[in-house]
């Protein structure tokens, strides 16, 4: 159904009606969506030595490290105990390095984009999942001292330890470059994030003024949008996040809950302005009610000088 060419008759259209009765009678139940641990696993299947050539190929080339950090980097604190021994100093500052080289990116390249959701995109950018990928693309913990040993624990422990290998590599690469070393990092982080922040990119970004802007087309006196629940939040576990579904409804100019428009996002408030967003792109239906709105400006206006007339 089209909503610009509903009847203004001052009731909510059958449309309306049965999306509100959905939405309170009928809940849905919130659903869990979990990483598979063994996403990045790189334990050989069927097609796996393709796929990894295949991407190998996509990826830019590995910066090279200074041999004085070669060791260090490939050593496991269970082989060596040793702080200056194993990698976990470079994993301590590699990481610290991935998230300001992160932030920075996603900064330049999301001009509107909300600190709540930069934060979830950058998460996708660091989370052990995703370093874990790039080390077997790489061939990291191939040269990791007793890799096959530390490949046979846990399935979690050994995903912790691709991530901690590259945050480590990351360290590595600046302090094997002094002068330069930090822009090296920087422009091959950008190479290698590249489709991720790209992917991301595909999706609209939503100004936080989208309630605003629909506020100024379309409200007036005695006339409000309300934005209400959808359906109950998406819980992602493991991610530390939820997505929200909000609809926008229009009361006032002769309409009761006119159906606006639907969001969604990492908060109520941004799915707000989703929704808000998504009405505004709707020009037809926004016509019709600046139309309308101009018609109840006008009437008023002529009420209001045909009394002071009939005073004078």
């Amino acid at each position: 159904m089209n909503i610009s060419r509903e009847r203004n008759n001052g009731s909510m259209s059958h449309f309306d009606k049965k999306r509100k009765a959905d939405y309170q009678h009928n809940p849905s139940h919130k659903r869990v969506q979990r990483d598979h641990p063994r996403a990045f696993d790189n334990k050989p299947t069927q097609h796996s030595d393709r796929n990894i050539q295949s991407n190998i190929e996509s990826i830019p080339p590995l910066p090279e490290i200074s041999q004085q950090y070669e060791n260090v980097v490939f050593t496991h604190p269970s082989v060596n105990a040793q702080p200056r021994a194993n990698y976990d100093r470079l994993e301590f500052l590699g990481d610290a390095y991935l998230e300001l080289i992160a932030s920075q990116l996603i900064y330049a390249k999301f001009s509107v984009l909300e600190a709540g959701r930069m934060s979830q995109v950058r998460e996708d950018l660091v989370k052990n999942e995703t370093l874990a990928n790039y080390v077997v693309l790489y061939g990291l913990d191939k040269r990791l001292t007793q890799g096959d040993r530390l490949q046979r624990g846990p399935e979690k422990s050994w995903l912790k330890i691709k991530g901690d290998l590259f945050e480590a590599y990351v360290a590595a690469i600046i302090l094997s470059n002094p002068t330069d070393g930090f822009d090296i990092t920087k422009k091959w982080l950008s190479e290698l994030w590249g489709p991720k922040l790209d992917a991301q990119s595909a999706h609209p970004q939503v100004s936080s003024q989208s309630k605003v802007d629909l506020a100024k087309k379309i409200m007036g006196n005695g006339v409000k949008i309300n934005y209400v629940d959808e359906r109950d939040p998406v819980v992602h576990f493991g991610k530390g996040k939820e997505t929200y579904y909000i609809a926008a409804y229009l009361n006032g100019w002769g309409w009761e809950n006119r159906y606006l428009g639907s969001g969604e996002g990492l908060s109520r408030v941004a799915a707000g302005q989703a929704a808000a967003a998504a009405a505004l792109s709707n020009k037809p239906l926004i016509d019709e009610i600046v139309a309308k709105k101009a018609e109840n400006s006008t009437q008023r206006r002529s009420e209001v000088q045909g009394k002071e007339k009939s005073k004078g």
